[in-house]
């Protein structure tokens, strides 16, 4: 058994201006960005409550769209349990699986975003 839940909404962006870009995002969600990553300069975080999912603007060398992120505490049977659902295997990267959905929408499989936890309503798998 596995358990996993919608963690994240990742804004795309492919622009040579990530700051205007994250700034735009900040203001029209009303969410302030989080102080940034000196090593990860390609991610801004918007800031959101817990109850909410994650916010991320990413910068991008393809075209820029929107994709979720699942968040799994078990990524290949995840992936296993999705791919049963029609959905196939696109790249690894670092430590998650990026996805395409059998009507093409990409998404990414990873592993818990907050403290480790997938909280109270994450989905049990058999």
């Amino acid at each position: 058994m596995h358990r996993s839940r919608l963690v994240g909404i990742v804004i795309d962006c492919k622009t040579e201006d990530f700051d205007t870009a994250t700034r735009f995002w900040s203001q029209a969600l009303g969410k302030q960005v989080k102080p940034s990553d000196p090593e990860n300069p390609t991610y801004a975080d918007l800031q959101t409550e817990a109850d909410e999912p994650l916010i991320l603007v990413q910068k991008v060398d393809h075209p820029s769209r929107v994709h979720l992120d699942i968040e799994t505490d078990d990524i290949e049977a995840e992936v296993k349990r999705l791919e049963a659902l029609g959905a196939k295997r696109v790249e690894f990267i670092k430590r998650w699986w990026v996805m395409e959905a059998p009507t093409g929408q990409r998404f990414c499989v990873v592993r818990p975003q907050r403290d480790g936890k997938l909280g109270a309503h994450a989905n049990e798998w058999k």
